[in-house]
C-alpha cells in the first residue's frame, strides 16, 4: 500500500522561489554593451533578412541611446523604411509624420518626403496586379493624391534633391493615373448606358488634365455618348475636336481598345 506525505513549504521559501523564477525569465537586453554603430548596422542587417520586427526594435532601442544626434534622425527614417518594406503602410507613415513633427529643419526632410510619397504610391503592378488586369487608375485614388501632394513639396522646396528626378517621373505617372481614373469611370458608364453621366467624368478628365494619354479616350467617349443620345451637332463638335488633337487616333477606326491593352507600365 502507498502512502504520501504531505508537506507544508515556509511562505518564505515559497516567495524566494517566485523571485528567482521572475528573474530566469527576465528578457535578456542583447544590445547591452554595444555601440550605436553597432546597433544600427545589426538593425540594418535585420531587415535585408525580413526580420522587420527585429529591425524596428533595434531601431527603437538606438533612438534613445542617441537621442540629439543625427544618427537618432536616421533612426527614426529607418524605422519609418522598415514599417514600409513590411507593408506597414500606416505605422509607416506615422514614423515619418513625427520625424517631420521632430525636425522640421532637418537636412534629411526632403528623403522624409519621398519616403512618403513612395509609401502612398504603392502601385502594386506586379504579378497580382497583372493577373487580375487592374491598374493604379482602377483603384480608391486617396492614397495617390497623397503621394502626388508628398512629391509635389519635395520638388518645390529640394528641386536640387537627389529624389527629385524619380519623384518628377512618379507624378506624372500620378495625373495619368488619376485622368484615366476618371476615363475608367466614364467608359464603365457608357457600357451602361448611362451616356450623360459618361460625358460628364470624361469632360472632367479633359478640364482637370492635361497631356494625359488618357484624353484621347476621354474624346472618344464624348463623341460616341453623343451619338447614341442622338445629339448630332454635338458629336459632329467633338469628333472634330478629336480629329484635330489625334489625328491619328485608332479610336476613331477602331473603337475601344482591349482590357489587354493597358495604358500604363512598369519603369
Amino acid at each position: 500500500m502507498l502512502s504520501f506525505r504531505l508537506s507544508v513549504v515556509s511562505p518564505c521559501v515559497l516567495a524566494t522561489a517566485l523571485v528567482l523564477g521572475a528573474c530566469s525569465t527576465k528578457p535578456v537586453d542583447e544590445t547591452v554593451g554595444w555601440s550605436p554603430n553597432r546597433i544600427y548596422t545589426e538593425a540594418t542587417e535585420e531587415r535585408s533578412a525580413g526580420n522587420f520586427e527585429k529591425s524596428v526594435t533595434l531601431l527603437e532601442k538606438l533612438e534613445g541611446r542617441a537621442a540629439g544626434t543625427p544618427l537618432a534622425q536616421q533612426a527614426q527614417l529607418d524605422k519609418a523604411y522598415t514599417h514600409y518594406k513590411a507593408g506597414e503602410q500606416a505605422q509607416a507613415l506615422a514614423a515619418i509624420d513625427r520625424f517631420q513633427k521632430l525636425h522640421p529643419a532637418s537636412p534629411a526632410m526632403d528623403y522624409a518626403l519621398y519616403l512618403k510619397g513612395l509609401v502612398n504610391f504603392n502601385d502594386n503592378l506586379g504579378l497580382f496586379g497583372s493577373l487580375a488586369r487592374q491598374d493604379l487608375s482602377e483603384r480608391d485614388q486617396k492614397a495617390a493624391k497623397e503621394s502626388f501632394e508628398a512629391f509635389r513639396e519635395l520638388v518645390g522646396r529640394f528641386p536640387d534633391s537627389r529624389y527629385t528626378p524619380d519623384a518628377r517621373l512618379r507624378m506624372t505617372y500620378i495625373v495619368n493615373s488619376l485622368a484615366q481614373y476618371e476615363v475608367h469611370v466614364a467608359r464603365y458608364y457608357h457600357s451602361r448606358g448611362a451616356y450623360v453621366a459618361a460625358i460628364n467624368r470624361a469632360q472632367s478628365a479633359l478640364t482637370d488634365y492635361t497631356d494625359a494619354p488618357a484624353l484621347e479616350e476621354a474624346l472618344f467617349i464624348i463623341v460616341k455618348s453623343y451619338d447614341a443620345l442622338g445629339m448630332t451637332q454635338l458629336r459632329d463638335d467633338a469628333q472634330r475636336v478629336m480629329q484635330a488633337t489625334y489625328p491619328q487616333s485608332e479610336y476613331l477606326s477602331k473603337g475601344f481598345k482591349s482590357v489587354d491593352s493597358p495604358w500604363w507600365k512598369l519603369w
